[in-house]
């Protein structure tokens, strides 16, 4: 299996293209060498000069055309979501063939995508879809909060239906799975109630005693150090102050907002679950600066920095 990261550059008329060329140009030679930006050159060449950078990209840029390149900035597009589409379906492939070891994705527009005709909720979807995966799961990980979602994008009733045991259990199985991959001998595990106060025996519903408390008790009885259900309003502190090395979420806004509030600029997007490794930026395409040069890639260096630990991770099983 390649070491070679891909970075597709997603949409064409956001940051996307300045922030893949601004980590690019700050690497070192070694980790250059192992990167590759899946994306179209034309579109690379008109972030760098906007950047006032001067680096040769062609040697690692995966060029895929698009038509009428460089597109104006900052505008939503058809031809735009298309090309972003095309960038992570060629990436996926080579990672397919182990030609890339990991993909890490630059912020897609969905509007345009679902315009174009590629009818995703998202990134994860998507590589479900192009890899025909069953499951995929969102991890979200900063350096004190690392959570991982049980369901993203659905509404909060279907998100309810969704916190099955059978489900919350193999979400939990994929976080501990997942951690062990990255350097944890013994994850410590915590499962979010779904409920206020995980129902108050009752009182508030009983989705955490019926669903989530057999899931925990299910995954603990396999050796995974896992707790709960714990309160929602307590265990993401309980998490950042290291009392434990993940949370299971149960829906998207429950794990999202608590670690956007903790590190915005810094947490990484990673799919678990998927027959490829891919990590990605947690931001959008900010058209609103794109173009002008000033897009913060510090979320890109994230990860970036994570993915060559997945690929260092698998590496050392074998």
């Amino acid at each position: 299996m390649s070491n070679i990261i891909g970075i597709t550059m997603g949409d064409p008329c956001g940051v996307g293209p300045e922030i893949s060329v601004r980590a690019l140009a700050e690497m070192s030679p070694e980790d250059r060498a192992q990167t590759r930006i899946y994306g179209n050159l034309t579109t690379l060449e008109t972030a760098r000069s906007a950047l006032g950078l001067d680096i040769d990209l062609a040697p690692f840029v995966v060029d895929l055309p698009i038509e009428g390149a460089p597109l104006p900035w900052g505008q939503l597009s058809a031809v735009a979501g298309d090309a972003a589409f095309r960038f992570i379906e060629k990436a996926v492939r080579d990672a397919e063939t182990g030609a890339v070891g990991c993909i890490v994705t630059a912020p897609i527009n969905k509007e345009a995508l679902n315009l174009a005709g590629h009818h995703y909720d998202g990134h994860t979807g998507m590589l479900r879809s192009l890899t025909g995966s069953k499951a995929a799961y969102m991890l979200l990980a900063s350096d004190r909060l690392k959570v991982i979602h049980v369901s993203t994008h659905v509404s909060l009733q279907e998100a309810i239906r969704r916190a099955t045991t059978d489900r919350v259990l193999a979400t939990i199985r994929a976080g501990d799975a997942h951690l062990k991959r990255i350097g944890y001998a013994a994850p410590k595990i915590a499962v979010a109630g779904i409920n206020p106060h995980c129902g108050e025996n009752g009182l508030f519903g009983m989705e955490d005693d019926d669903q989530i408390a057999p899931a925990v008790a299910a995954a603990r009885a396999e050796g995974i150090d896992v707790h709960g259900p714990i309160s929602a309003d307590t265990v993401f502190y309980r998490a950042y102050s290291g009392a434990f090395d993940l949370i299971v979420a149960q829906y998207h806004d429950q794990g999202h907002i608590p670690i956007k509030l903790v590190a915005f600029d810094t947490a990484v997007n990673v799919s678990v679950d998927l027959p490829i490794d891919r990590t990605s930026v947690d931001h959008g395409t900010a058209f609103d600066i794109a173009g002008k040069g000033i897009a913060n890639h510090g979320n890109m260096n994230s990860a970036i920095a994570y993915a060559r630990k997945l690929v260092a991770g698998r590496a050392k099983q074998g």
